[in-house]
C-alpha cells in the first residue's frame, strides 16, 4: 500500500478524526478550582508530545460531570490553542490521563480509525517541521492563536498502518527510555536529599544516641555523630558542631556576559550559557571547567543549579566555588533551603547580592563526617548524571531519526540498525 499525502482537515471530513475546543470560561470559571479531584490539563501542561503532571488545577466530580464533553481518552493529541510559547506545541493522552478534563487553553485530536495509528500521529504533529508550520500558520501578530481551521491544514503522511507502528515502537522505546531515566534521577536525587536531611536538618543519628537508640548507620559513620545538643543561634546543633557562613565554606561571585552568545549549538559553540532558570545559549568557550553550584542574582531568584560540566555562568547568575571538594553537594542541598524570597533586595526585579548569600548561616558537620557524606551523595549525583547524558544521545539519535522515518528517508529496518544498542 503507497503511502497518502493529506491534512488533518481532510481526515476529520471523512471521519478518521474529529477536533474539539477545550470548554471557554463561561462553562469553566476560575471558582471551579479545587486542590484535589479531576485534572484539567491546561496550555501549560502540553509540552513536545508529553503532558507535565505537575501542578497540575482539579475539578469537581460534580463539575466534571458536567463537562462529560471535554474528558480526554488515551490516544487523544491535545494542541495548546494560545501563548507566544506554546502555540503550535502538542502532547498525546496517555492511559494515566483517562478522564482528565480538556483545559479552555487546548483543542484536542481524536483519531477514530484503525488505520491511524495515535502514537505516529502523535510523533508527526510533534516533529520540527509541523510545529514550525503550525506557528508561521497560526492567527495573530502579538498573541498567536490555533483553531480548527489552522490545524486542519497541516500536513500528513500517512504510510500503511504497520509501518506506522513499527516507526512510533523505536522512537518510542527511545522516549520510554529517556523517561526511564528521568525517573531514576529523581529516584537517584530524593535518597541523596532524604540522606542529607537525616543528618543534617533532622539531626536522626545524633537524637537515636541521645535517646539510647541505634542509628541504623554503619558503626564507622554512626561514630561520628556526637550524642547530645548544644544551643546555637541556629537553634540546637550537634554538640561539637559550629555555625558557619556559606561564605566561609565558598568563594562567591557573579557570572560574567560573554562577548558572543549562540541560540542553538554549533561546531564552534557547544558550552551551555546558564541563566538563573537554567542552560539558555550556547558559547564558544567555558568560563569554568571545575564544578560550581549557581543561582539567580538578578531576574529569577530561587533555582539551585549543580553543574558538573565545563560552562559559562550568565551575567545575572551568582557562582558558589566550594572551598573543599567534599562540602560541594552538602552546599548544594543547603543552597535549596535558603529562603531567596527574604533575601530579594530588588525594587522593579528581583535582585540577590553577593553579600547577602554570603552571610547565610550554616552548621556543617566535621571534616570527617563530610567527607563520608560526600562519598556517598558524589555517587548518587554522579549516576544521575550519566543517566542525564545518556537522554541526550538517545534524545539526538530520536530526533535525528524522526524527520527521516516519517518522511521515508529512512526505512523502518535500517532505523532498527541505527538503534544497536542504545537502549539496551
Amino acid at each position: 500500500m503507497a503511502n497518502r499525502e493529506t491534512t488533518i482537515g481532510k481526515l476529520v471530513d471523512e471521519g478518521l478524526l474529529s477536533l474539539f475546543t477545550g470548554p471557554f470560561g463561561s462553562v469553566l470559571h476560575a471558582h471551579d478550582y479545587t486542590n484535589t479531584g479531576v485534572p484539567v490539563v491546561p496550555t501549560e501542561a502540553i509540552g513536545r508530545r508529553f503532558l507535565s503532571t505537575t501542578n497540575i488545577p482539579c475539578i469537581s466530580e460534580k463539575t466534571a460531570a458536567r463537562l462529560q464533553k471535554y474528558r480526554i481518552r488515551p490516544g487523544d493529541i491535545l494542541f495548546a490553542r494560545r501563548g507566544a510559547q506554546a502555540t503550535g506545541l502538542s502532547a498525546i493522552a496517555l492511559q494515566e490521563h483517562e478522564g482528565w478534563i480538556a483545559g479552555t487553553g487546548t483543542i484536542v485530536l481524536r483519531v477514530h480509525d484503525a488505520g491511524i495509528h495515535p502514537h505516529y500521529l502523535s510523533f508527526w504533529l510533534s516533529s520540527e517541521s509541523s510545529f514550525r508550520w503550525l506557528r508561521v500558520h497560526a492567527v495573530g501578530a502579538v498573541m498567536p492563536n490555533l483553531n480548527g481551521e489552522v490545524i486542519g491544514g497541516l500536513p500528513v503522511r500517512l504510510p500503511p498502518v504497520a509501518d506506522q507502528k513499527a516507526i512510533a515502537d523505536i522512537l518510542g522505546t527511545l522516549d520510554d527510555k529517556i523517561e526511564l531515566n528521568r525517573r531514576t534521577n529523581e529516584t537517584l536525587e530524593a535518597m541523596a536529599r532524604a540522606i542529607f536531611k537525616s543528618w543534617f536538618v533532622d539531626f536522626d543519628p545524633v537524637r537515636a544516641k541521645a535517646e539510647g537508640r541505634k542509628t541504623g548507620l554503619p558503626k564507622p559513620i554512626a561514630d561520628l555523630f556526637p550524642d547530645s545538643f548544644v544551643d546555637s543561634e541556629l537553634g540546637p546543633i550537634p554538640k561539637g558542631w559550629r555555625v558557619v557562613t556559606i561564605g566561609d565554606m565558598a568563594i562567591v561571585t557573579s557570572g560574567k556576559r560573554p562577548a558572543e552568545r549562540f541560540s542553538e549549538p554549533t561546531p564552534g559553540a557547544q558550552v551551555p550559557l546558564w541563566g538563573g532558570n537554567g542552560p539558555m545559549a550556547y558559547v564558544s568557550a567555558p568560563l569554568y571547567v571545575q564544578p560550581i553550584l549557581l543561582t539567580g542574582r538578578v531576574g529569577t531568584l530561587g533555582s539551585v543549579f549543580r553543574i558538573a560540566s565545563p560552562c559559562w555562568p550568565s551575567d545575572n547568575t551568582l557562582v558558589l566555588l566550594a572551598n573543599e571538594q567534599q562540602s560541594y553537594e552538602y552546599l548544594f542541598l543547603q543552597l535549596e533551603r535558603v529562603d531567596f524570597t527574604s533575601l530579594n533586595r530588588g525594587s522593579t526585579q528581583p535582585l540577590l547580592t553577593q553579600s547577602d548569600l554570603k552571610c547565610q548561616p550554616l552548621a556543617p558537620p566535621p571534616e570527617s563526617l563530610l567527607f563520608h557524606f560526600h562519598a556517598i551523595s558524589f555517587a548518587l549525583f554522579a549516576r544521575s548524571a550519566a543517566l542525564t547524558a545518556e537522554s541526550r544521545t538517545l534524545a539526538a539519535l530520536r530526533d535525528a531519526l524522526l524527520p527521516k522515518l516519517l518522511s521515508g528517508e529512512i526505512r523502518v529496518a535500517d532505523a532498527n540498525r541505527m538503534m544497536g544498542r542504545a537502549v539496551e
